[in-house]
């Protein structure tokens, strides 16, 4: 029992591979993970688990740079780096300082304010008294993984299946991010990245002077829990259930405490004592009776409203703080879903330029469908011609038979890994399906010719002495592939990398377990003895 498969190993290894891959291809658990808002029927995309990419799906891809201006070489002078943005941004009329970063590791400065010009921030700098080399325009690589980090998950928590974001480099050096959504708009897609998702609560108050508004009582970082958007039980509107963080690692105040007390502060309790009292901001924001919270996002309120009787007297009696329960509503179902998504996701550090010299496209579902066709009958023009070729080289089944089944098992193993790691087929990954299959079938030929090479081979030994000299070049010209093909899998070359990927691996499966299995084939129907 043990010595059939000892002799025939590499043949079950083969068929262990395409079971595997038959396995990632066709069982439910391995279908593509549903995303928040999607059910499972949205997500999977046909009767195998694999996953289409923009070209083959259809959608979105959107491509530009983040705004802002960095100074590079900077000298930090022993200081802090939130000491450095603190100073850099006294020297910038009206910029917060969360749009100045410093990172002393880079020696860097950035200013995320897309309103700074270049000289405005070079005049900051030297007024701030650091100095340093020069200012370019972009942001640190720091910054673009945050964005990227980010609008990862403003897709993800969309249920965007399938979107993906990736840093690419242009031939002058500009960075810029590039966003691809499969089966979405180019309007729902822009709508999602155009806004930056930076919310907080403001508090405008009454004062002898008209209205006074006290900015970034809670912000983003001051959430513990975030709930999904959820339609009002008192009437039209929606809200936001969240939970403000009730304690703090450095002894201060936590976010909790300190927005109850601004709320106690700014007179909410005796305002709001009974619920017949009402936030009049939006009916005149520079003149309010009532203090009025403010949910402001990217700088602009989008919703006013007051405060429960009850809440209001739990602040006043200092007991919300132990809980820190509260409601973000609006007046729409929408603005609440946008708040949530932004509030999951988080902020992204600078607005990205897709007006300027950003750019986008569409590719609709029909013309996906179209490509996905196509890279079919592509492909299978691509067998019939290898196969076509194989049999007028050799004209014998025996030989011929096994290259082929052999060749097509390296791509079916392929796709059985695409489909494991939900790895998006792109026309790209099928040019790379496509190079396999010639490549593999030119190291099979390798195998057939050396091994036929002196004529018939009937002993094993004889066979077994061609097959590593066949091997020994199949091996060389292997490495060559990978090594050539290395650069365009690690650089940011998009699409490239993915071609590169495939043609790499299907080399590897080669290598490893596709070529010994069509030798020992081979060697079972050339060889007697």
């Amino acid at each position: 029992m043990l010595e059939p498969i000892k002799k025939n190993w590499r043949i079950l290894l083969l068929l262990v591979v395409v079971v595997a891959a038959s396995v990632a291809l066709f069982a439910p658990q391995f279908g593509p993970e549903t995303a928040p808002g999607e059910n499972a029927s949205e997500a999977q995309q046909g009767i195998t688990n694999l996953q289409y990419g923009l070209d083959l799906a259809g959608g979105t891809r959107v491509r530009a740079p983040l705004l802002g201006h960095t100074a590079t070489g900077v000298d930090f002078g022993g200081d802090q780096p939130t000491d450095v943005a603190q100073n850099v941004a006294d020297e910038l009329d009206g910029v917060p300082v969360r749009d100045v970063g410093a990172n002393a590791e880079e020696g860097a400065v950035e200013v995320t304010d897309s309103s700074v010009t270049e000289s405005e921030f070079q005049a900051a700098m030297d007024a701030s008294g650091y100095a340093y080399e020069d200012v370019r325009s972009g942001v640190t690589q720091e910054t673009r993984d945050v964005a990227e980090n980010v609008i990862q998950g403003k897709i993800n928590e969309a249920g965007l299946s399938g979107g993906s974001v990736q840093q690419v480099q242009s031939i002058s050096g500009e960075y810029f991010i590039l966003v691809e959504v499969p089966g979405q708009d180019r309007s729902d897609v822009i709508d999602l990245l155009e806004e930056r998702g930076t919310v907080q609560i403001d508090i405008a108050y009454p004062t002898d002077n008209g209205t006074e508004v006290q900015e970034a009582v809670l912000t983003q970082d001051d959430f513990d829990e975030i709930g999904t958007a959820a339609e009002s039980e008192r009437g039209p509107g929606a809200y936001v259930p969240v939970t403000v963080r009730n304690t703090a690692s450095d002894g201060s105040q936590s976010p909790a405490h300190e927005f109850q007390q601004a709320v106690v502060d700014r007179g909410f309790p005796s305002a709001y004592s009974s619920n017949a009292a009402q936030c009049d901001y939006g009916e005149n924001p520079d003149d309010v009776s009532n203090p009025c919270l403010l949910l402001t996002v990217d700088g602009e309120v989008v919703n006013s409203f007051g405060m429960d009787s009850d809440l209001a007297a739990s602040m006043d009696r200092g007991t919300w703080a132990d809980t820190g329960n509260f409601r973000l509503t609006t007046g729409e179902f929408e603005s609440a879903q946008t708040i949530s998504i932004n509030l999951r996701a988080g902020a992204l550090p600078a607005e990205l330029d897709i007006s300027g010299q950003g750019t986008s496209s569409t590719i609709s579902a029909t013309q996906g469908e179209n490509f996905r066709t196509y890279s079919l009958i592509t492909g299978i023009l691509a067998v019939f011609a290898v196969a076509g070729m194989v049999f007028l080289r050799y004209r014998e089944p025996r030989v011929a038979l096994p290259m082929i089944v052999t060749a097509l098992a390296e791509v079916y193993a392929l796709l059985g890994f695409a489909a494991l790691v939900s790895y998006p087929l792109e026309l790209a990954v099928i040019a790379g399906f496509i190079a396999v299959v010639g490549t593999g079938v030119d190291d099979l030929v390798i195998i057939a010719d050396e091994v036929m090479s002196e004529g018939d081979v009937n002993s094993r030994k004889v066979f077994d002495s061609r097959f590593r000299r066949a091997f020994w070049v199949i091996g060389a010209a292997a490495a060559t592939t990978i090594i050539a093909m290395s650069p365009l899998m690690v650089l940011s070359l998009g699409d490239l990398s993915g071609f590169a990927i495939f043609t790499i691996l299907g080399v590897l499966i080669g290598v490893l377990i596709t070529r010994p299995a069509y030798g020992d084939i081979l060697r079972r129907l050339l060889t007697v003895r």
